[in-house]
């Protein structure tokens, strides 16, 4: 791979102006215009901010034609963005542009919004309130499992996508989206090939043009509604005949005495749940089984690990801290295969980072793919070694790793995602050994997550 990055020369290199000079620029390629120099980045974006990290360091500075773009690759200063000055930017324009299907969830909201919402929902992401999807989790990941046959070749992105689906639509809705709901699973199913559409690059551009695409949002976005609104009006009505999150969404009140959130925001929160939850733990989980394919000792140390501590059983709620390594084969896989792989932030204000000094309206890149394989922090950094995580490394700083973001707009559903990847892992890897096809071609697609291009062929061997 490295290779591949230093092939790449038509990234020319730049004298870096002085931290002191009056109006003075990080280093970074020349300015980035016209089609062909876009279509550069939008190939392979993973690569390019890769090689510019590598060769302008920790602050690289690049224009899109007036568009002012900061590449930060330190983790003291990616701190700073996220924490200590959180307030002076907001989400990226990507986000943004997923507000046409998100509105105003977690995701893409800002300011006392955020604040608000974040205050009413946090009690219920807590590890003790989302323990009651343990059971969810497993028995999808269990109906899996036996679905499968010795021999089979499956795709394993499309099969944990499936997978995930099923469990989020259970734990939020309290339906079997697949057998008991088929509407609303393709409303889902609708939104979401919306929703990664809109990650595109174009995506604006595509807007303005009287294409299919607008017609296709339209309807699954007033489909989704129309089902989640009458779902809303059942819980009202009868708050004690479900356990889901979108009863805790409708019953949940602010602690300062607010009052709850209002229908629109309660669908809003609901679908950034959905969308945003379900797609990074496939990724996540398809990533996991493609390394541990790979890597025979590692799954030599998991499968040790599962005989010990379930002894053939299913697992439980109560059997999770005891898979540790389970846990470290999904969190080595996110530090290679990050699915949320890079955020961004637009300044609100002039800010001083790291000595340079950002004008209002710059966008800054902060890429969890270029600091998870940075070797100054993670030695051979695509080698896969889930005993990494073993102990912390107290020279490691905090944000070299950060799969789920940081400070005050860090994911709600970090402990849920990590519950849920240590059960499917477990429940799936006691029975099957997944093993690449021959030939499958692994390639990355970089949309809003990180995703397997052609998909992840994978034949179904019975464990060992």
């Amino acid at each position: 791979m490295t290779q591949a990055f230093k092939a790449m020369r038509w990234l020319a290199p730049a004298v870096p102006a002085p931290k002191t000079a009056h109006g003075a620029k990080p280093p970074g390629p020349p300015q980035l215009t016209g089609a062909k120099n876009l279509l550069r980045v939008v190939k392979d974006p993973v690569v390019y901010l890769t090689e510019l990290h590598e060769r302008y360091g920790d602050v690289a500075y690049l224009r899109f034609g007036r568009q002012q773009v900061y590449l930060v690759s330190d983790p003291d200063l990616i701190r700073e963005v996220l924490v200590a000055k959180s307030k002076s930017f907001t989400k990226g324009k990507a986000l943004q542009s997923a507000k046409r299907l998100l509105g105003e969830g977690l995701l893409t909201s800002e300011g006392e919004l955020h604040d608000r919402q974040r205050r009413i929902m946090q009690p219920h992401f807590h590890h003790q309130r989302i323990k009651g999807y343990s059971e969810v989790m497993v028995d999808y990941a269990r109906r899996a499992r036996d679905s499968w046959k010795p021999g089979q070749e499956v795709d394993i992105a499309a099969e944990m996508m499936q997978l995930t689906l099923r469990i989020t639509g259970k734990t939020l809705f309290d339906v079997d989206i697949v057998d008991e709901d088929p509407e609303l699973g393709a409303a889902l199913a609708g939104s979401l090939d919306v929703f990664n559409e809109l990650a595109l690059p174009v995506s604006g551009i595509l807007d303005k043009l009287p294409l299919p695409r607008k017609k296709r949002f339209q309807e699954a976005k007033e489909r989704l509604d129309q089902r989640i609104f009458s779902m809303m009006e059942e819980r009202r009505k009868d708050p004690e005949g479900h356990h889901d999150m979108l009863t805790m969404l409708v019953t949940a009140e602010d602690e300062q005495g607010t009052g709850g959130m209002s229908p629109e925001r309660i669908r809003d929160e609901a679908v950034t749940i959905f969308l945003a939850g379900h797609e990074t733990t496939a990724q996540a989980l398809t990533w996991t089984f493609y390394l541990l394919s790979q890597n025979p000792d590692a799954e030599h140390q998991l499968r040790q690990e599962l005989h010990e501590v379930l002894g053939g059983r299913l697992p439980a709620l109560e059997d999770v801290p005891k898979l540790r390594f389970t846990r470290w084969c999904m969190q080595e896989a996110m530090r290679i295969y990050p699915p949320a792989w890079v955020l961004g932030r637009i300044a609100i204000e002039p800010v001083e980072l790291g000595g340079w000094k950002i004008p209002k309206g710059a966008i800054l890149l902060l890429s969890q793919v270029v600091m998870h394989r940075d070797p100054r922090y993670w030695p051979g950094p695509m080698n896969y070694l889930p005993e990494r995580w073993a102990k912390e490394d107290p020279e490691r700083p905090r944000y070299a790793y950060f799969p789920f973001g940081g400070g005050p707009r860090v994911c709600i559903g970090e402990p849920f995602a990590w519950m849920e990847g240590t059960l499917v892992i477990a429940t799936l890897m006691q029975t099957w050994s997944p093993a690449l096809v021959p030939g499958h071609k692994v390639a990355l697609q970089p949309t809003l997550t990180l995703k397997p291009k052609h998909g992840m062929r994978m034949t179904l061997r019975s464990a060992a």
